[in-house]
C-alpha cells in the first residue's frame, strides 16, 4: 500500500521544531505519570490481594489497560525519536524532509500492533481484536490519557478504601473488645441477655464487614456525581456508621447495667423504706378505719388492702440478683421496682386519707363549734341561756360514740345562727319618746 502525502499543509521548520516541543513536554509528563502509577501504593496492593467481586473485574480490565498503556507508550516514544533524529539531520531542512516529517507529526505515522479494541468502552477480552491500529501523535496521546484516567480512577478508588475503612473497623474492633469484657463483668452474655446478643452480631459482621472491604474494595466505593477528576468519590462507610450506632447503644445500656452495680445497695435501701412506709401507712389506715367505725355513725368507711407482699417478694429477688452479681437481671427490676414503690406508697396515702376523712370532718366541725363559743365569750355572752343551750346540744353529739356527723353538723349549724343573731347589734326604732330631764335639770 502506497503511503498518502502529508495531511494538510506542510510545516515548515519553526512550525516542526514548535511540534517536537509540544510532543517532547507530553512525553516527560506521560512517563512520569505512568511511573507514578507503576509505583502507586494502592496498585501495589492490588497485585498482592485476592480480590473479589467488582474489584477483580475492574482490576483484570486495569492490569490490560496498563500494559496497552506502556505498549502505546513505547511505539509514541519510538515515532517521537524517529522525528527527531530526522529534524537533527540538517539545521535547514529540505522541502522532502518537511513532507516527511509533517507526515510522522501530523499524519497515522504510529502502528500499534495486537489486540486493542476498537474504541475506549469496550471490554478488553470481549472487543473485536484488531493485529494493528494506527494512530497519529496526538490520537496516541488522546488515548494514553483516557487509558491512565481510567486506570488511576480504579487504583485511587481502591486505594482510599483500603486507607479508610480497615483501619475504622480495627479501631471499632478494639473498642468491641473492651466492651466484651466490660459486659461479661457485669454479667451480660449472649443468650442472656439482649446486649450480649447484640454484641455478638456486630462482631459477626464486623469481621464480615473487613473481609469484604479487603477482597473488594470497589464495592465500597460511590463516585461523586458528576466528577470526571480520577479518585473523585468518596469510601461508603454506611454498614460501619450503622455498627457504631449499635455499640454505643450497647455500651451505654452495659455502662447503666455497671451503674447499678454501683449503687445498687443503695437503692435497694431506698425501696425497703418505701415499701417499709407503705406498710406502716397502711397499718395506720386500718388503724384508723377501726377507730372510724366506731366512733362514727351513719358513714361508708372503705377497706384497706394488705401490705404489698408482691413487691416485697420482687425485692428479695433483688437482693438475690445482687448477692450474686446478677446485675443484667437486677437492673430492669429495680427500675420496675423503684416505680411501683413510689406507687404502693401514694396509694397507701390515699387509702389514709379517705379512711380518716369522717374524723377530719368532725374534729372540722368540733374546731368550729369551739370557735363560735369564744367569740361569743368575747362579747360577753357566754352565759346566754340559749346560747348555752345549743352549745351544750352540739356539743354532746360531737364528742358522743359513735357520732352522727350529719346530726352533728346542723346542731353547730343552729349554734352559729343563733350565735350570728345574738352579736347582730339592736338599733332602736326611730321617732319614738325620749326620757328628757324636767324643767329643774337636777340630781335627786
Amino acid at each position: 500500500m502506497g503511503v498518502a502525502g502529508p495531511p494538510g499543509p506542510v510545516m515548515d521548520r519553526d512550525e516542526v521544531d514548535r511540534a517536537l516541543a509540544r510532543l517532547g513536554a507530553e512525553h516527560e509528563a506521560i512517563e512520569s505519570s505512568l511511573l507514578a502509577l507503576q509505583d502507586h501504593a494502592g496498585r501495589r496492593l492490588l497485585e498482592g490481594a485476592e480480590l473479589t467481586g467488582t474489584t477483580r473485574d475492574r482490576w483484570a480490565a486495569a492490569e490490560q489497560s496498563i500494559t496497552r498503556l506502556w505498549a502505546y507508550f513505547d511505539a509514541y516514544a519510538a515515532a517521537l525519536t524517529g522525528a527527531r533524529e530526522l529534524r537533527a539531520r540538517r539545521r535547514w531542512p529540505s522541502r522532502d524532509d518537511l513532507v516527511e516529517l509533517t507526515e510522522l507529526l501530523r499524519g497515522e505515522s504510529v502502528t500499534v500492533p495486537g489486540g486493542a479494541p476498537a474504541a475506549m468502552g469496550v471490554s478488553l477480552d470481549t472487543g473485536p481484536a484488531r493485529l494493528s491500529e494506527r494512530f497519529t501523535l496526538q490520537e496516541l496521546v488522546d488515548r494514553m490519557n483516557e487509558l491512565y484516567a481510567d486506570s488511576l480512577d480504579m487504583v485511587v478508588a481502591a486505594d482510599a478504601v483500603w486507607s479508610a475503612l480497615p483501619a475504622r473497623i480495627d479501631l471499632l474492633a478494639a473498642e468491641l473488645g473492651r466492651t466484651r469484657q466490660l459486659a461479661a463483668s457485669v454479667g451480660v452474655r449472649p443468650g442472656e441477655h439482649p446486649a450480649g446478643d447484640d454484641l455478638e452480631r456486630i462482631t459477626a459482621e464486623l469481621t464480615t464487614l473487613r473481609a469484604q472491604v479487603i477482597s473488594d474494595p470497589l464495592a465500597f466505593w460511590r463516585s461523586a456525581p458528576g466528577s470526571s477528576a480520577p479518585g473523585g468519590g468518596r469510601p461508603d462507610t454506611e454498614r460501619y456508621d450503622r455498627e457504631a450506632r449499635a455499640l454505643d447503644e450497647v455500651r451505654r445500656e452495659i455502662e447503666a447495667v455497671l451503674t447499678v452495680r454501683q449503687d445498687a445497695e443503695q437503692r435497694l435501701g431506698r425501696l425497703r423504706d418505701l415499701l417499709s412506709r407503705a406498710d406502716r401507712t397502711l397499718a395506720e389506715a386500718r388503724s384508723a378505719r377501726g377507730e372510724v367505725l366506731a366512733k362514727i355513725a351513719a358513714s361508708e368507711v372503705p377497706a384497706v388492702s394488705g401490705p404489698p407482699t408482691a413487691l416485697q417478694e420482687q425485692l428479695a429477688t433483688a437482693a438475690e440478683y445482687r448477692r450474686y452479681a446478677q446485675w443484667h437481671r437486677l437492673s430492669p427490676l429495680l427500675e420496675s421496682l423503684e416505680q411501683r414503690a413510689e406507687d404502693e406508697l401514694e396509694r397507701a396515702r390515699e387509702s389514709l386519707t379517705a379512711v380518716t376523712q369522717p374524723l377530719a370532718v368532725r374534729a372540722e366541725l368540733r374546731g368550729r363549734l369551739d370557735a363560735y363559743k369564744a367569740k361569743v365569750a368575747r362579747h360577753g355572752m357566754a352565759e346566754d341561756p340559749m346560747l348555752m343551750e345549743r352549745y351544750d346540744a352540739a356539743r354532746r353529739m360531737l364528742w358522743s360514740a359513735p357520732c352522727d356527723l350529719r346530726v352533728a353538723e346542723e346542731a353547730v349549724l343552729r349554734y352559729q345562727r343563733a350565735a350570728a343573731d345574738a352579736l347582730t347589734p339592736r338599733v332602736p326604732p326611730q321617732g319614738g319618746p325620749t326620757d328628757a330631764p324636767g324643767p329643774q335639770g337636777g340630781r335627786s
